[in-house]
């Protein structure tokens, strides 16, 4: 099946398995594979903090490093999370942690 691009809306702060928390910008869809990774115990917890986020600039490049990075899983056929595992996606150095950053400051958060 080809990959779907997806819009990315919304800011989630996941908590790993050691405690420790990050934030995430995601889609209404990830967050449902997030929820399932928390009930099977592959990340503690997921909590949305903001949702509908403003589509600037920075949050164009961001999604766009996201879908042209990962291959992002859907709920559609729950067959495939069979044997499923928590990526936590990365956020290199320079114009892509710029713009992560520059999303999470323009909605408060971090």
């Amino acid at each position: 099946m080809e990959h779907q691009y997806e819009n990315l809306d919304l800011i989630e702060e996941i908590t790993r398995k050691d405690g420790s928390k990050y934030f995430e910008i995601s889609n209404i869809d990830q967050n449902g594979i997030a929820e399932l990774a928390a009930n099977r115990g592959y990340i503690k917890r997921v909590k949305i903090l903001q949702v509908n986020i403003a589509r600037t600039k920075p949050l164009i490049t961001y999604e766009k490093y996201i879908n042209d990075t990962y291959d992002l899983q859907t709920l559609l056929n729950e067959d495939d999370w069979k044997d499923p595992k928590w990526i936590e996606w990365e956020k290199p150095k320079g114009k892509i942690l710029d713009a992560y950053n520059m999303v999470l400051k323009a909605n408060h958060i971090g």
